[in-house]
Formats: structure tokens, C-alpha cells, sequence
């Protein structure tokens, strides 16, 4: 018996020709958010490259540290609200060394931190031929070697080991030389070189630096405007921005352990927080994690001209540091752009939609799909089902799926013309009450 089956309704032979798909319905989801980028200056770790760092993660094989140490204190910022962190390491710096006769150990990375590093080489105690050869760091052993002679040691994660000959017994061999290096505005550019083949929401600089601040508002005007990705810079400092995709902050705040944090290194927390922020989640408000006071305050008059001018502003209010609105840079209006797009909140929703809808179009439906009343209907409904799902989180509001969403044939063949209209929801921030005795 003939079988399998049909496109079209041609077969010669008698038989059961069945086509089993799915009945259509939406193909895409509403993207994660919660990735942020900085690049920084660190006294280990592998340099000149992108690595990701998960919140709650082990930082100790990848940056020679525990998250609670000091040098990664704007890495443990950033991941107090950001899921999964971009690190750039900009220096590379000198590896420090240590040589014991003809055997030669060196830092696997360059930076202070090899200065920590010490080799231990001892009699095995089972088998007197042999070696056992230690790597420590900070007095704690991290790998244990045994090795009958030279020939035998292979690199760690803390150094790597040279030379010809017999191993010799030491109490200790400390490693030395190791420097950070300077970093140079060259770095930050092959870092946003870097970043830009990457999914993320934000990208900080934690430096008051001003041709680097330029430098990055050009990066992200580039991806928003030329490239379709919507993302947002965050610096400290930079009102002239006057662009919603970037963030400028003015101030920073005092950790609950006395750290004064300026607003350039207060940027990794704003980066985070602002990348892990939900689409229908402001800001304005939210409270600096761990910070009890700001650095420095402002009064009542100067927070207002800082909020006029674009800038993001922690506050003082009762014990912490709240992030006083929820803005960005935007504050030349026009009639393309108006007052709700200096919001954030609006910002991460229209640029959700920019990001989400490209990257379910490109993934199910350029290419695939035919170019006729059915297949636009398909993207129609795509967008529909999408736009809904942002109305039912309150995202969106009276959206109008009859009216407020087409899909029509392009100029060319091959080409879709849509139109879209969408009403973002704000917080409220704002109460107004009027309170009279009778």
C-alpha cells in the first residue's frame, strides 16, 4: 500500500497520504533579560577577552579572588541584581616569576596577584623518588603535583613551569614581579569591539573619563540606531548624552560596611540593576542593595535640576539609598520623542519589543514564510499574541488587537510593511491629594 505524505493533492497510486504539523500559534517568548557588560581593571585573570560571570558563582578560579574581597567590589556590585555579568579584563600587566636553579615557574596571568603565588616542592612521603610539588596562593594550597622529575609538571590554573633538570626540595618559592599595567582608551574600544557580537541589556563605565564616556554613547547609538539592538550605556556624569539609551548617574552611595562608593564606581549596580529590570518594573524608588546613605547628598533644589537635566540620582530616605527616578538622558523633547521616553521603564518596553520581535521574526519567519495573505497573517498573529502577553503583565495597556496592529505587502516583492501602536505603562510616582476638614 502507498503512503507517507502531500503537499499538493498529485499522487498516482491509491493509498493513505497524511500530513501531520502543528496547528499555528505564536513561535516566540518575551526575551530574559538580566546580562549587563563592564570591562575593568583586575589584579588577575585572563585578560583582554570577554568572560562570563553567574550571580552567585565561584569567582575564584576565574579571578583569583573570592566575590567578598575587595579588588572585585564592582564585580560583586554589579551581580547584587544582574543575572549573568560580561567581565573585560582591560590590562594585561607583568607575570611575576620565580626561579629555583633550572626550573622556572611564571603567573599564568599578569597582575598583583601572582605576587600571592608560592611553590612548595617536597619529598614524596610513599615513594622517596618522587616529588610532590605545591602551588599555593595566600598560604592555601591550590593543586598538588607528584612528579618523579621535571618532565613530569604540567600548568595550573596559577602557573605554568619551564625548564630542564632535576627537581630541587624548597620550604618555598615565592613568585614576584607581578604588576597590573596600564590600561589605555584603546582597551575600552576592543572591549565594546568585543561586546557588541554579545547578548546584553547594559554596558557600564566605571570611569569618569570623558572621551571614553563620548566613545560609549557612540557605541550604543550605533547598535540602537544601525544594527537594531537596543541597549543602554551607563555612565557616570554625562547629561549632554540627552538620549534615552543612555543612562548618566550623578552620585554614589556609603555600603553598610563604610565603603564610599563614587557614582563612577556606583555605575556596575546601576548597570545591573537596570539590566535584570523587568519590562514592567521601574526603579524610581528601589532601594541601592547594602548602601545606608548617598555620596554626596543633595537638596531639594538640586535634585530637581538633576532630574531636569537627565540624570539619575540616589537620594537619602530613612537609612538607605533610593534611586530617587527611574531616567535616562532624554530630556530634549520633540514630537517623535516625548517626555515618557526619558523613562526607563517605557524604554526597556519599547526596546523589548524591538529586540523580541527581530529576533522572532529572524529566527521563524524570514526565509520561511511565504509572502502572501496567509503568511502575513502569521506574522500578524505573532505580534498579536506578543503584544497581549506584555498587556497581561502590565506592560502595555488598551492594546487593541483588531486595530492596533498590521501587516501589509511591501513595496517589493519580498518585502512586509507593519504598523503597530502601543500604549507602555509608567509607575506611579506622582500622587496628588487634596485633603479637606469638614
Amino acid at each position: 500500500m502507498a503512503g507517507g505524505t502531500f503537499v499538493t493533492q498529485n499522487k498516482v497510486r491509491p493509498g493513505v497520504y497524511i500530513d501531520i504539523s502543528s496547528v499555528p500559534k505564536p513561535l516566540g517568548t518575551l526575551g530574559e533579560r538580566g546580562i549587563t557588560a563592564l570591562a575593568l581593571t583586575l589584579p588577575w585573570g585572563p585578560s583582554k577577552q570577554l568572560i562570563a560571570i553567574e550571580a552567585g558563582a565561584d569567582t575564584f578560579d576565574a579571578l583569583g579572588y573570592d566575590i567578598t574581597d575587595a579588588s572585585l567590589l564592582l564585580v560583586r556590585e554589579s551581580l547584587k541584581r544582574a543575572k549573568t555579568l560580561l567581565l573585560y579584563r582591560l590590562n594585561e600587566g607583568v607575570k611575576a616569576t620565580a626561579t629555583l636553579t633550572t626550573l622556572t615557574v611564571t603567573a599564568k596571568y599578569g597582575g598583583v596577584r601572582g605576587n600571592d603565588v608560592s611553590i612548595i616542592i617536597q619529598t614524596n612521603i610513599d615513594d622517596p623518588a618522587k616529588f610532590d610539588v605545591n602551588t599555593l596562593v595566600s598560604g592555601a594550597v591550590v593543586d598538588t603535583q607528584i612528579v618523579s622529575g621535571f618532565a613530569g609538571l604540567v600548568e595550573n590554573d596559577w602557573v605554568v613551569f619551564s625548564g630542564t633538570g632535576a627537581l630541587t626540595v624548597t620550604a618555598g618559592l615565592p613568585l614576584t614581579g607581578g604588576t597590573n599595567g596600564v590600561v589605555t582608551n584603546a582597551d575600552h574600544t576592543a572591549f565594546l569591539a568585543a561586546v557588541e557580537l554579545q547578548d546584553f541589556q547594559t554596558v557600564g563605565l566605571t570611569t569618569d573619563e570623558t572621551t571614553l564616556k563620548s566613545v560609549y554613547t557612540a557605541f550604543v547609538k550605533r547598535l540602537r540606531e544601525d544594527e537594531g539592538k537596543k541597549v543602554q550605556a551607563v555612565v557616570p556624569n554625562y547629561p549632554i548624552a540627552d538620549y534615552e539609551g543612555v543612562i548618566s548617574v550623578k552620585n554614589g552611595v556609603v555600603l553598610s560596611d563604610g565603603t564610599t562608593l563614587t557614582n563612577a564606581q556606583a555605575i556596575a549596580w546601576v548597570a545591573g540593576a537596570t539590566a535584570a529590570a523587568n519590562v514592567n518594573e521601574a526603579l524610581t524608588y528601589s532601594a541601592y542593595d547594602d548602601a545606608v546613605d548617598v555620596a554626596p547628598r543633595y537638596t531639594n533644589t538640586q535634585i530637581i535640576a538633576a532630574l531636569d537635566a537627565g540624570e539619575f540620582v540616589f537620594t537619602a530616605n530613612d537609612g538607605r539609598a533610593i534611586v530617587e527616578q527611574d531616567i535616562n538622558t532624554l530630556h530634549s523633547f520633540t514630537v517623535k520623542k516625548g517626555r515618557q521616553f526619558r523613562k526607563n521603564r517605557v524604554i526597556r518596553v519599547l526596546d523589548g519589543i524591538a529586540n523580541d520581535l527581530k529576533s522572532i521574526f529572524e529566527k521563524f519567519y524570514i526565509g520561511k514564510v511565504d509572502n502572501n495573505a496567509d503568511g502575513r497573517n502569521l506574522l500578524r498573529s505573532e505580534a498579536i499574541s506578543y503584544f497581549t502577553t506584555l498587556q497581561n503583565i502590565n506592560a502595555l495597556q488598551n492594546f487593541d488587537a483588531q486595530n492596533d496592529v498590521s501587516f501589509i505587502q511591501g513595496v517589493e516583492s519580498d518585502a512586509v510593511y507593519s504598523e503597530v501602536f502601543v500604549q507602555p505603562v509608567d509607575s506611579i510616582e506622582k500622587i496628588y491629594m487634596r485633603v479637606q476638614v469638614k
